[in-house]
């Protein structure tokens, strides 16, 4: 209702009582405050002329309050606001049980420094009486109604809205103790959720480590060991220069597959050169012909993977590993690019290829091997809680994004293992 619409609503409801049970009964069932709120606002207009109305409800700390309103929409309600900077705030803090003012835009009550009061100005809110909600003679609210008509309210209307605030307070209180209730609620499941996430991926991986061992076992004895067994028979044969010749050659053989059989187990090199050298090393290795095949590895964060965590670091290399694998041995690509980005609070690892995409594999691959390995770097991503995206459109991209983690310590630039383009 406007300025001019309040001269039909100027005489009150010859029987408030009768508009207070009305209240009660339009309270009853309502199981959300903005809903009650607003199934009350018609009988509280038949009490008292009004253009806006509101509830503040406090906190438990008396810190922070929270509006809900009926009538004009503003800032008020939008989210959470400090107390102190509340245009009642006196009776938020039990300083008052009530404020009356025939302008609340002239009003230093209501339009001191720093107070929350540009909704009052915007909507030229003059008369205003607002009521303390109290539950057990403690103040939990206060009860706003306001108009655009200057000096429309007084003595009796502070005594009306006190009555309406008693009915409302008891009922409105229940309804935020019942709403904080089902968030808590909600937080407990949701950590709940993420502590089973954790606890049934962190058994997946090792069953999955379990599984490499074997396989690393498998290789070693396959072979490295038949490897060496060879060569010691050769060994035994050797007579002359050539034969001792092809011996050694053997054996540098031997100590390469080893080599990559270790790095393999353990990331050495990215403890030495750092991430991005590290996978543009694997990427040289993981693909067949270097020279028909585009690689890229970019950093541009300066290093920011190296400078988290031993483990976020090396989930994240196992991740690009497995994704460079799939592309390299599966996917047929030609193209495979790894980039590290940064944005605010979040860095983002995309390993990129134009191969043949998730459905489809190289003829006589098993799609359920890529699969696994998709399954392996969801588990690793959420392990250090970050989230995994693929898409397979136009060959496949893996995306992981994590929030990142404040330095504990500064690397210099210049010596930074893993800066800039690999």
């Amino acid at each position: 209702m406007r300025q001019g619409d309040n001269k039909t609503r100027e005489a009150p409801d010859q029987n408030p009582l009768v508009s207070l049970l009305r209240i009660s009964r339009h309270l009853a069932g309502q199981v959300e405050i903005r809903a009650a709120l607003r199934s009350v606002k018609t009988e509280i207009e038949n009490l008292l002329p009004i253009d806006h109305l509101d509830v503040c409800l406090v906190d438990d700390k008396v810190a922070w309050n929270t509006s809900y309103e009926v009538g004009f929409k503003t800032r008020w309600s939008l989210s959470r606001t400090p107390v102190a900077i509340s245009p009642v705030r006196s009776i938020l803090l039990g300083e008052a049980d009530f404020m009356l003012t025939g302008n609340a835009m002239e009003d230093p009550r209501y339009t001191f420094e720093g107070a929350l009061a540009q909704p009052i100005i915007k909507h030229k809110m003059r008369s205003r009486v607002n009521v303390a909600m109290k539950v057990l003679g403690r103040t939990v609210g206060a009860l706003n109604c306001s108009s655009c008509t200057p000096n429309l309210y007084d003595e009796e209307t502070v005594t009306r809205v006190r009555q309406i605030a008693d009915v409302l307070a008891p009922y409105f209180y229940s309804l935020r103790a019942n709403d904080k209730a089902k968030r808590a609620a909600i937080v407990r499941a949701e950590a709940q959720a993420r502590e089973e996430g954790l606890r049934q991926g962190a058994l997946e991986l090792t069953r999955v480590l379990e599984q490499e061992r074997q396989r690393i076992g498998m290789d070693l004895h396959d072979q490295t060991l038949a490897d060496l067994t060879r060569i010691m028979r050769d060994l035994e044969k050797a007579e002359g220069s050539q034969d001792r010749v092809r011996v050694i050659g053997s054996i540098q053989d031997c100590i390469q597959d080893l080599r990559g059989i270790i790095d393999t187990a353990v990331p050495t090199l990215l403890d030495m050169f750092g991430f991005a050298h590290a996978l543009r090393i694997h990427l040289e290795r993981a693909v067949e012909n270097v020279e028909t095949t585009t690689l890229q590895v970019v950093d541009e964060t300066n290093g920011l993977i190296d400078r988290q965590d031993s483990t976020t670091r090396i989930s994240l290399f196992r991740i690009a590993q497995e994704a460079i694998n799939n592309a390299a041995r599966h996917a047929q690509a030609d193209r495979i690019s790894v980039s590290i980005s940064s944005q605010e609070n979040q860095m983002t690892l995309k390993i990129a290829d134009n191969g043949l995409g998730v459905s489809k594999t190289r003829p006589g691959r098993k799609g359920p091997k890529i699969t696994g390995g998709i399954a392996h770097m969801r588990t690793r991503a959420r392990l250090i809680a970050a989230d995994f995206s693929m898409s397979g459109k136009g060959g496949t991209q893996i995306i992981v994004t994590l929030p990142i983690v404040k330095e504990t310590f500064d690397l210099d630039a210049a010596t930074s293992p893993s800066g800039g383009v690999a």
